[in-house]
């Protein structure tokens, strides 16, 4: 059966409130006093405002250009630069002088460094440790299946690490076509089977193209690797030139699928048209220490 056409404008769920507030402005300043990128703003994040004004962050590392090529995603594809050694110290001094309670730290794919960037992660949690009581969640490449360097990141304990699989895999040639949905699997695998006191974390977007039964087969996957919290949100394209969206998935859908991870054993599942990766993460951290 065929999708109904996509609508000419989007649904009501997807109205957002700008961005204000105290922390919201306290944060923004940061990012700009200490020239820090964020992956809130550059993967146009729909919940920038909710998210910094509830003190939770996302700070982007190993600069702000991208090895590959996702059709999905809003971060610029070039010949990336050599890594800013002072760009940890920064991040770390940002998230002790902001107070924040909860830290997500991502990064593009470095496929020209030899680690992928794992050391970067790892130098990066440690100087954060050093400085401030703030919770650490990791979102990693694939490392190109490089397990020395999970290893690496690993030793430095976040308290959740996540690597999302975006997608199902019959879409990976369409959207993201330079990874492997198998490698991203058995990197999450690895995380639970070397520690498995850290929290793993995945995700998926909905909306380009998938069938349900299809992920649900995923989250079945997912739940086999030892992943324990999972996010579903929907997929918006963030310009006319990336891949389009093929239906706005209605919220009832979300919680059917919600209920869903509960049966394959989530510890906790995360889902909503509005949902992304470090949304109310720290409310899951929260859950998770209980």
């Amino acid at each position: 059966m065929r999708n109904p056409p996509l609508p000419k404008r989007k649904p009501d769920w997807l109205k957002i409130k700008l961005p204000k507030g105290k922390n919201h402005a306290r944060i923004a300043n940061y990012h700009r006093e200490y020239g820090l990128n964020s992956v809130c703003r550059s993967a146009a994040c729909p919940n920038l405002g909710e998210c910094w004004n509830a003190g939770t962050a996302t700070f982007m590392i190993l600069g702000d250009s991208c090895s590959r090529g996702c059709r999905f995603c809003n971060i610029a594809q070039r010949a990336p630069q050599p890594p800013g050694p002072a760009e940890n110290g920064k991040i770390a001094t940002a998230i002790a002088e902001l107070g924040l309670r909860h830290a997500v730290i991502t990064s593009v794919t470095r496929d020209d460094l030899a680690d992928g960037g794992a050391s970067f992660f790892a130098d990066l949690v440690q100087s954060i440790r050093q400085k401030c009581d703030c919770r650490v969640e990791l979102l990693i490449p694939d490392l190109q299946g490089d397990f020395p360097a999970l290893k690496t990141i690993l030793s430095s304990q976040p308290d959740i690490l996540g690597h999302n699989i975006e997608t199902v895999p019959r879409l990976y040639p369409q959207v993201r076509q330079e990874a492997d949905y198998r490698r991203s699997l058995e990197l999450l695998a690895r995380i639970k089977e070397t520690t498995p006191e850290i929290t793993s974390k995945s995700g998926l977007m909905l909306g380009l193209g998938e069938e349900i039964h299809e992920v649900i087969e995923v989250m079945q996957d997912l739940g086999d690797s030892g992943c324990d919290i999972l996010t579903l949100g929907q997929y918006l394209a963030p310009t006319k030139q990336h891949e389009p969206v093929k239906r706005y998935v209605h919220p009832d859908e979300f919680r059917e699928l919600a209920k869903e991870g509960q049966k394959i054993g989530f510890r906790h599942v995360e889902a909503g048209p509005l949902v992304r990766s470090s949304y109310h993460a720290a409310e899951q951290a929260e859950r998770e220490a209980e």
